[in-house]
């Protein structure tokens, strides 16, 4: 094969996809998009529960589930049912590559199904779980309490007030893709062994992984963070300044990218001045530093800034809209949104040379492949 013939990363893996809601299903439609082939199990009738989470719909299914799904094939199957736990268990061993799931602990057990019972059988499986807590703790876990629980709304929102949640689903979208790294590297372990293994990844501990600089803050100093709203507990200027006609967002991260501001405020005694010529100078004097940069960025609107800090290489811009942001990332190469079968979907970040990653299959029908699944099962079962 030539060097530079294209062909996706995972082209010939079996994903068996027990999951639903957003976190799982998430690393499953990305292990997709790097050319995975997927399975998903559905409850008949019901399905994937975000199925019916709206409106908006669009053909009558959800947009939080469009937004999770693509490249899976949907077969209903009846868990309590014995035949349809010997079809998951034979797609399991015979076909899968690696088993997603995200049930209550004990459920799997419950239905024969034991994930340590078919790695037993089939050395080669790799099987996932994604769980709410850590093991010893069995409650059910959704990104809005996670977020509250594991720390995050007690950094969010302004200094003063109730704590706030994040506009996206934070929590479960990080651990969705700590997910998928690890079922990658479980995968490039089997590779080099030619064995299996169990991965687990709870919503919690994906929060406390992803504290980053605010946790090891507190870890250094034994205090607990605090909220400060739009602005960075340990960089200044990093916040948001009201233009003459908006919000512009700046994000000074060194002492020349600050001279440069104060070039393009036509205040270059402040780069100098002893208060803000250091970040931690200029930390230790946030609020004067903000009121002069303040009586300076109203004067002018939001576009006449960002030119002259762009021009300056000043980290700074507009607060978009969602509309906003998708209309100027369209005017670039390479879209970030494209239409399968008239169901649009935004691409994840990869580009690579060589590899494409990218959505194949729309979102499909609830149960749409069952018929084909139950046929592939007993191909299998007559091959043993």
């Amino acid at each position: 094969m030539s060097s530079t013939q294209s062909v996706a990363s995972l082209a010939g893996i079996h994903i068996l996809d027990l999951s639903r809601v957003l976190a799982a299903p998430y690393a499953t439609m990305a292990l997709g998009d790097l050319g995975a082939e997927i399975i998903k199990i559905e409850r008949p009738d019901l399905g994937d529960e975000t199925r019916q989470w709206g409106p908006p719909f669009l053909g009558g299914q959800s947009a939080y589930f469009l937004a999770a799904n693509r490249n899976k094939k949907s077969c209903q199957v009846d868990l309590a049912d014995p035949e349809g736990q010997r079809l998951v268990r034979t797609l399991a061993l015979r076909w899968a590559d690696v088993v997603v799931e995200n049930f209550k602990p004990g459920t799997l057990e419950k239905f024969d199904l034991s994930l340590s019972t078919l790695r037993a059988d089939s050395p080669r499986l790799i099987t996932a779980t994604l769980r709410g807590y850590p093991q010893g703790d069995d409650r059910p876990g959704y990104d809005f309490v996670m977020q509250a629980t594991a720390g995050l709304m007690s950094l969010s929102g302004p200094e003063e007030g109730p704590p706030y949640k994040t506009g996206i689903a934070v929590v479960d979208i990080t651990s969705g893709l700590f997910l998928l790294s690890g079922i990658l590297s479980a995968l490039l372990v089997r590779e080099r062994t030619g064995v299996g293994q169990h991965l687990e990844v709870s919503l919690f501990d994906s929060q406390v992984a992803w504290w980053a600089n605010v946790g090891m803050a507190h870890l250094v100093t034994g205090s607990p963070p605090v909220r400060w709203g739009n602005a960075h507990p340990q960089l200044a200027p990093y916040e948001l300044f009201e233009a003459a006609d908006g919000y512009l967002a700046i994000a000074v991260g060194n002492d020349q990218q600050f001279a440069n501001l104060c070039h393009v405020l036509r205040q270059p005694e402040w780069a100098t001045d002893a208060r803000y010529c250091s970040n931690p100078e200029r930390v230790n004097h946030r609020s004067a530093l903000h009121e002069d940069l303040q009586s300076v960025l109203v004067q002018q609107t939001v576009a006449q800034w960002t030119r002259q800090l762009d021009a300056k290489q000043v980290p700074a811009g507009p607060v978009l809209t969602i509309p906003q942001a998708l209309a100027w990332r369209n005017s670039l190469p390479n879209p970030v949104v494209s239409q399968i079968d008239g169901i649009p979907q935004v691409h994840l970040p990869w580009r690579f040379s060589h590899s494409p990653a990218q959505p194949r299959c729309r979102p499909p029908e609830l149960g749409e492949h069952t018929a084909e699944v139950w046929e592939l099962y007993r191909t299998l079962r007559k091959d043993q």
